[in-house]
């Protein structure tokens, strides 16, 4: 996992927001486009950045391609922030 990555996408409200509709499970990049007010390619370039940090992973099924939540990487990234903050569980 490269932090670097994880960080660039999460940094943008637009990929956070689909990181929020995968959260429900599953969508079509059709289904996610149609939640937005910005291009079906705008969409496309901010769904590979998600890929490319290994937030989301996509199946194609025919003609359609669905991207679900990475939640391994996820949590890395939770728990790489809970060891920077210096939080103990002990307390």
């Amino acid at each position: 996992m490269s932090i670097q990555n994880t960080l660039k996408a999460l940094s943008d409200p637009i990929r956070r927001e689909i990181l929020n509709l995968l959260k429900k499970g599953r969508m079509s990049a059709g289904d996610i486009v149609d939640n937005f007010d910005v291009t079906g390619a705008s969409i496309s370039r901010h769904l590979s950045v998600l890929k490319d940090a290994d937030l989301i992973r996509d199946c194609r099924e025919g003609k359609y391609i669905f991207y679900e939540l990475n939640t391994s990487v996820l949590e890395d990234v939770m728990l790489w922030i809970t060891d920077l903050k210096g939080v103990d569980n002990n307390d």
